[in-house]
């Protein structure tokens, strides 16, 4: 259970980590540029990454969703949903190749290749992972996420113990950094719409590869509360580095490599990582979209297409792209954000009633895997019921169901 709620949370995480927040470039157009209130405003936004990680992960796992028309069909009327659907599919495209745009950048910063070959190695490697099952996908999302937090502390504690600043003066030279927003509050809430915007159709399908919502629960509430972690603590260092990261497109990096040149190439090599995850499940998540309305014979098609045609327009550059693309992405976020807040108001009571329904499923047909239990035929009858008062269809519910208890025991019996 532990294990899976981690996994969930670190896939989460790689989901919404991607070029901009590893590489410090959103942090600073998005915070650092407001001075010590920006700092203030990160705090702000871990707190809505831990809500509301919990609100969209759960909400995948209770309609059972394989991609986020199914969860907004289900809580948007049909006007809003149409238009948050087409933002979305918008948000993922524009996103996606900014992620390219952002590999090129970074490879071409530490290794000095020219950016479309960095672009390109993402993109190929996009295509190929997204062929894989999607156990293992979520395995590879998480793989770069505990090393990336590591580093980050390791950063933090070299820019941080033992050294002295002056706030006021950094508070001056962050104040000088251009911000498309026009105060720290807009910019919280802008910058959050995108990291929403970012991560919704991803980890709506991450939801609802769960079928325990308590599980759901937990790992997009650790999952968002660990985004807040990384984001305050890289832009903290970010603001008392301001001086010296200022024109850099991967600041991070420069910082990075004040440690040690290996540290610095070892660092790099993670937030390639981290842009491949969030390309990944971006273009990923859009060729579900467009595929499942053909019963998914189409994803590899659409997917290559996609990213294609994303890696052509990654040449228009990683921080022009985040400085205009960002800020308009993340104003229509907001209109998704008082979506998912209304659903999880009114459907919170039925989530909880769907939650303990399935836990008592799961009990009852555990049975016929103990061989110390005996699954009646009471406990059949009851099996069915509540299968059919389940928010999801009573074949699949039960189907899903049993195929989770069976690889519960498995695993026990491997052990």
């Amino acid at each position: 259970m532990v294990k899976r709620i981690l996994s969930i949370a670190l896939a989460y995480v790689g989901i919404i980590v991607g070029a901009g927040l590893s590489s410090g470039q959103d942090l600073m157009q998005y915070f650092v540029g407001f001075g010590v209130w920006g700092m203030i405003g990160v705090v702000v936004l871990g707190i809505l990454n831990a809500i509301f990680g919990r609100i969209i992960v759960t909400l995948g796992s209770y309609y059972r969703s394989n991609d986020h028309s199914e969860v907004l069909s289900k809580i948007a009327h049909p006007f809003t949903n149409r238009v948050l659907d087409i933002a979305l599919i918008v948000s993922c495209y524009v996103i996606g190749f900014v992620m390219l745009a952002g590999a090129g950048s970074n490879l071409n910063q530490q290794f000095g290749l020219p950016t479309w070959l960095g672009a390109l190695i993402c993109a190929l490697l996009v295509i190929f992972v997204s062929f894989l099952d999607f156990e293992k996908i979520t395995q590879i999302i998480g793989i770069f996420t505990p090393i990336v937090i590591i580093m980050v502390l390791i950063i933090a504690g070299h820019t941080l113990i033992g050294q002295s600043f002056d706030f006021t003066q950094l508070n001056a030279v962050a104040k000088t950094l251009p911000t498309n927003m026009p105060n720290i509050w807009v910019s919280v809430l802008n910058y959050f719409a995108i990291c929403v915007m970012t991560g919704v159709s991803m980890a709506f399908v991450l939801g609802g590869s769960i079928i325990r919502i308590g599980v759901a629960e937990k790992g997009g509430t650790l999952g968002g509360a660990i985004v807040g972690l990384i984001i305050a603590v890289t832009s903290l260092v970010l603001f008392v580095n301001v001086g010296k990261i200022a024109s850099a497109d991967i600041p991070m990096l420069v910082l990075a490599n004040e440690i040690h040149p290996w540290f610095a190439l070892a660092y790099a090599l993670v937030v390639f990582g981290l842009i491949f995850n969030t390309a990944f499940s971006l273009y990923y998540a859009l060729a579900k979209r467009f595929s499942e309305t053909q019963g998914g014979s189409q994803f590899k098609r659409y997917l290559i297409i996609f990213v294609i045609s994303g890696y052509a327009l990654s040449f228009l550059g990683f921080k022009q792209l985040v400085s205009i693309m960002y800020p308009v992405l993340g104003y229509i976020g907001m209109v998704m954000l008082v979506v998912l807040l209304q659903a999880w108001i009114r459907e919170k009571s039925n989530v909880q009633d769907e939650k303990h329904l399935r836990r008592r499923m799961i009990s009852l047909i555990s049975k016929k895997y103990d061989d110390d239990k005996n699954f009646t035929k009471k406990d059949k009858v009851e099996y069915q019921q509540l299968g059919e008062e389940s928010v999801v269809e009573t074949k699949e519910i039960k189907e899903d169901i049993h195929d989770h208890v069976e690889q519960v025991f498995d695993s026990e019996n491997e052990e």
